[in-house]
């Protein structure tokens, strides 16, 4: 395969010598189980990101949320995912079927903390755990049972930077909306854009499912 950029880093000697190595205390932070402290921020958390990858490695990222605590801490070594209809795609699934492995990053609202999460992963059907998931009277089809290996509080330098949730960010946004965004992708604008054709901003987002 052809590399499409240069100065690429290829081996581990190269990469050390690019950054410091991080101080022991940030290395003592990733332990193998969920803590106390750990569990009430996922506890408080109605928004996580779920990584996987195929068995070539071949990765996707799927939104998930809920209200706070939708993600179960069944015991300090296992959670579950709940997962509601979305598009049905089941890019998440069918990885996790090849290679049973997830990474979670937890966020919380108006909070600079991230929490990550990192262990093997199955689809389940337990009732008992999807009856646990219920959301305003509604099954989860499935649940996404984690195994965890690794759980690890990220320093909030990201979340500060990019300025996620300061209000006076928050009205400078303008991209269009998802719905315009997929119209493109399908061809379906009237008349077909052209090479450069713009995209209308606006604010107004409308309902898509969530990918899977």
């Amino acid at each position: 395969m052809t590399i499409p950029f240069a100065d690429v880093v290829t081996d581990p000697a190269h990469l050390a010598a690019l950054y410091r190595a991080p101080n022991e205390l940030v290395a003592r932070k990733k332990i193998d189980h969920v803590d106390d402290g750990a569990r009430a921020l996922i506890a408080a958390s109605p928004f996580a990101l779920l990584s996987t990858s195929d068995a070539d490695g071949c990765c996707t990222v799927s939104p998930r949320g809920g209200e706070p605590g939708f993600v179960q801490v069944l015991d300090p070594h296992r959670l579950a995912v709940p997962d509601f209809p979305g598009n049905n795609l089941l890019d998440s699934h069918r990885h996790l079927l090849a290679n049973p492995h997830a990474a979670l990053l937890f966020l919380l609202p108006g909070r600079a903390e991230i929490l990550r999460v990192e262990g093997r992963a199955w689809i389940t059907t337990d009732g008992t755990i999807l009856d646990r998931s219920a959301d305003s009277g509604r099954v989860p089809v499935a649940a996404v049972g984690i195994a965890v290996e690794s759980v690890f509080v990220h320093c909030a330098a990201s979340l500060r930077r990019a300025g996620l949730w300061d209000p006076d960010t928050w009205g400078r946004v303008d991209a269009p909306t998802t719905s315009e965004v997929v119209k493109h992708h399908l061809a379906l604008t009237d008349p077909a854009p052209g090479p450069g054709a713009a995209i209308t901003a606006s604010t107004q987002g409308e309902t898509i499912p969530d990918e899977r």
